[in-house]
């Protein structure tokens, strides 16, 4: 009887057994859930986030101009990511882009994983990032442009300038992912590459009739403080979502994350305070966005400490490129979109190479120059050049081709009355 019942619980048991280990992998719930929020907080960073920030710093007559460019860059870069942009990013091709296999998410089903979250789960959060960048780029351009134009810019740009600078850095067969650089959430992809393009079209559309004989004063930093708050908060699902799981991981990216902009908004204003004796609330907004920008590319590699020397340095080196250097130079950034993002992205993704370490990153190999790598800082150095010239040089050739067939600025006395009416009949009472 006892031979009878254990080879009767045996024969139960073994189909069961044999279920399980061939049944297909599932997602993880905890993980799937956190990067849906991750995604839904990055979308919020553009609208209204930046919607509002970039709002309330221009002109009364030009704010809902700047709240359309945002809205434009959701509807738009979610379709263009969705036909093509994704499979161009992460589909395999091969060092410099990825192929077509993935277009319009051919073969991506409802099973298909990306680690441990859905694979629609992954594209949906790359989207969010995809949609943010080109709208980081309006910012330096601002007050100039015309929206038809914008659009077509931001078709072409998601897809030759975007789409290979993502899948360089962040695919598994991109030429930066196995040259060993170190990008935890979108230094190089997403903020020097909208940084170096808006300082390009900004150079290439020319100044705002006025700058520096009519003064540009916000019109209502209420807005933009609000923007700046949706922004501070929407940069968690940025970076600790770059993490890509819910664990220690992104914990601690949080605190980067977090250390980072509170120590840049309070050396922005230092410098501010010394130098014209007194913290304005542009310079404090100004500042946590830098220090946010600083730490996006370290935040998974690097220790509180170590973020905090970013975030201070991201204070004051942005505060100088924005007001002192900018004013030398002469040219006619905005917004600042080059003085923040494309300088301050440029710092964070340096000084990567420096902090990043073993303690935090993990595994055996030391990271950064304070764990005894000094070659990583050159690897770091290389994907920074490469990205200013490939964001600088696809947007130039992307400016011409759309100046050629719309034409990109816009009407002097359009200009001098107001985008708002001129572009789409309506205007902030």
């Amino acid at each position: 009887m006892l031979k009878f019942g254990a080879a009767t619980l045996a024969a139960l048991l073994t189909p069961a057994l044999a279920f399980a280990q061939d049944a297909a992998p599932v997602a993880d719930k905890g993980d799937t859930a956190w990067m849906l929020t991750s995604s839904v907080l990055v979308l919020m960073m553009t609208v209204p986030g930046l919607a509002l920030f970039y709002g309330g710093l221009v002109r009364k007559n030009n704010v809902l101009t700047v709240l359309a460019q945002s809205l434009a860059a959701c509807c738009v870069i979610t379709l263009v990511w969705f036909v093509a942009g994704y499979s161009l990013a992460f589909g395999e091709g091969n060092a410099f882009i990825g192929d077509l296999s993935k277009a319009l998410l051919s073969g991506v089903g409802p099973e298909a994983l990306s680690g441990t979250i859905p694979e629609t789960v992954f594209f949906f959060f790359q989207m969010t990032f995809a949609i943010i960048t080109p709208a980081l780029i309006t910012g330096a351009f601002a007050d100039r442009m015309k929206f038809s134009a914008l659009i077509l810019f931001y078709i072409l740009w998601s897809l030759v300038v975007y789409a290979p600078i993502c899948h360089m850095v962040w695919a598994g067969t991109g030429y930066f992912f196995n040259l060993g650089a170190l990008d935890f959430a979108g230094g190089t992809v997403v903020h020097i590459a909208s940084g170096a393009s808006g300082l390009v079209v900004a150079l290439m559309i020319g100044k705002r009739r006025g700058h520096g004989k009519v003064p540009f004063t916000p019109h209502n930093l209420v807005y933009s403080v609000i923007g700046a708050g949706l922004l501070w908060g929407g940069w968690f699902g940025f970076n600790a979502g770059s993490a890509l799981s819910a664990g220690s991981m992104a914990g601690m990216t949080a605190v980067t994350t977090q250390i980072a902009a509170a120590a840049a908004g309070c050396s922005w204003v230092a410098v501010e305070w010394l130098m014209h004796k007194k913290a304005s609330v542009l310079g404090i907004i100004s500042g946590i966005v830098a220090g946010l920008v600083g730490i996006t590319p370290a935040a998974g590699f690097v220790t509180p400490a170590g973020a905090l020397v970013i975030g201070l340095a991201a204070g004051v080196v942005c505060f100088f490129a924005s007001t002192t250097i900018k004013n030398k130079l002469g040219y006619d950034d905005a917004l600042d979109a080059f003085g923040i993002h494309g300088v301050g992205g440029t710092l964070g993704a340096i000084l990567t190479g420096v902090f990043a370490t073993v303690a935090i990153k993990g595994g055996e190999a030391p990271v950064g120059v304070i764990d005894g790598n000094v070659g990583q800082l050159w690897i770091q150095i290389q994907a920074v050049v490469v990205t200013f010239l490939v964001a600088g040089i696809g947007s130039a050739i992307i400016y011409k081709i759309v100046d050629l067939i719309i034409g990109c600025r816009v009407a002097e006395d359009a200009e001098r009355d107001g985008l708002d009416l001129a572009l789409h009949g309506e205007a902030v009472q």
